[in-house]
């Protein structure tokens, strides 16, 4: 059971780390397949809505269940991290809640965080969009950056380097009077 609460916890950090960081260096490791799955994903108001809502049922999982770190290896492809998710226990529920399949929720965030990092390279001067980005999805991510950005931010409260960061700044200060 100890293993199924740091296998939550590990998976929310890697959501996190899709909203927050650079695509190439999270998904990486994904086949090529993988990767044109993840680029060809339509992002809709309606995908946002549900993801928003699966992104919140699995933070109220992990809060539930309590924080435990885990330094295991992330998944090597989408199949690999659909299967990590659907083995914890009430984690495919509360996607499914939303009315997303795990395998819907986990391309979202894929995509945007691919469509973060194009919006931003878009933003730098003189920068020019490539044939593989989609501006339409780049666009809905300027569009909600904000509200994405938020939704990142209640998942960084279950990310375990967030805390131990945080207990690390506190134990600096010292004990407060």
């Amino acid at each position: 059971m100890f293993n199924r609460h740091r296998r939550l916890t590990f998976l929310l950090t890697a959501v996190t780390a899709a909203l927050l960081a650079p695509a190439a260096a999270v998904a990486g490791d994904f086949p090529d397949k993988d990767t044109r799955e993840i680029s060809s994903y339509v992002l809709t108001d309606a995908g946002l809505a549900k993801y928003t809502q699966a992104t919140h049922n699995l933070a109220a999982l992990a809060k539930k269940r309590g924080k435990h770190c885990d330094d295991s290896k992330g998944a090597q492809s989408l199949n690999e991290a659909v299967s990590q998710f659907d083995a914890i226990p009430g984690a495919q529920a509360a996607i499914k809640a939303s009315g997303m399949t795990t395998r819907e929720y986990i391309v979202f965030s894929w995509s945007l965080a691919q469509n973060g990092i194009a919006a931003w390279a878009l933003s730098q001067p003189g920068a020019k969009p490539t044939p593989d980005i989609s501006m339409a999805n780049v666009n809905f991510y300027r569009k909600h950056e904000a509200a994405i950005t938020k939704l990142g931010g209640e998942m960084k409260s279950t990310d375990c380097d967030a805390n131990d960061e945080a207990e690390g700044d506190q134990a600096e200060d010292g004990p407060e009077n």
